[in-house]
């Protein structure tokens, strides 16, 4: 069972993997949830009744569990979108619900709030509702989560930014009266940091610490840069390091 005053100002590392990654592998990501526990993390984010289920049967703590769904075209509810899926990750070893919390239509046509209700009612788990913003944070809160995600701040329409939310977590905590979880592009531990001084009431790291793919395209993109950078400084007749 989840303690939710155990999350206060903690780490929680989400242990996922996209499709076309060669580390989309239950076990694996079992193996990095294991990794985040001795490196400090107080909760683990896991997608998928298999990928929970054996972090449940590796690490101790608690896991935020979600199951996501194909995309609907045009965008839509895909993140634990009914409570079919919550009841799965509830039998796999879940201890927290993580969905859409965003006032868009899920595809059984039911409430947010219903889908909480049911959550609450039928699984005795609390339920983290992953918001876009101010005004699906409080429809959020209104249909009774337990905690608010910044998670689709970014992702519901519009360009994706690089940075993390910062400004929206400080919005939400001045605004909500529920936990509110910072997630979304925290790349380093001043993001992490500016969170938690912005109001967060814990953390959510991801891709920095579980995709290396991800990891390293950025580091070879900022390389190339530089070196474009430093090419263009040499043709005009800057000094140039002979190897």
């Amino acid at each position: 069972m989840i303690h939710l005053p155990d999350f206060a100002h903690s780490l929680i590392v989400s242990c996922q993997a996209p499709a076309d990654s060669p580390l989309r592998d239950p076990s694996f990501l079992a193996r990095m949830a294991l990794a985040a526990e001795q490196g400090g993390a107080r909760g683990i984010r896991a997608d998928g009744v298999e990928t929970v289920s054996l972090i449940r049967q590796t690490v101790t703590l608690p896991i935020i569990g979600i199951l996501k769904t194909v995309q609907p075209p045009g965008g839509g509810v895909f993140i634990t979108p009914t409570f079919k899926e919550a009841a799965l990750l509830a039998e796999s070893g879940a201890d927290m619900i993580a969905l859409d919390g965003t006032a868009r239509p899920r595809p059984d046509g039911r409430s947010l709030r219903d889908q909480i209700a049911r959550i609450h009612d039928e699984l005795g788990l609390p339920v983290m509702a992953d918001t876009d913003g101010v005004e699906s944070a409080m429809y959020a809160e209104d249909a009774r989560a337990d905690v608010i995600g910044t998670t689709l701040a970014g992702y519901t329409g519009g360009t994706v930014p690089d940075e993390p939310s910062i400004d929206l977590v400080h919005a939400l905590a001045s605004r909500v009266d529920v936990p509110v979880i910072a997630e979304g592009r925290i790349w380093t531990r001043d993001d992490a940091s500016a969170a938690i001084l912005a109001g967060a009431w814990a953390v959510v790291v991801g891709t920095a610490i579980t995709n290396p793919v991800y990891t390293a395209a950025r580091f070879a993109h900022a390389i190339a840069e530089a070196s474009t950078h430093q090419s263009r400084r040499s043709s005009h007749g800057g000094s140039r390091r002979r190897l």
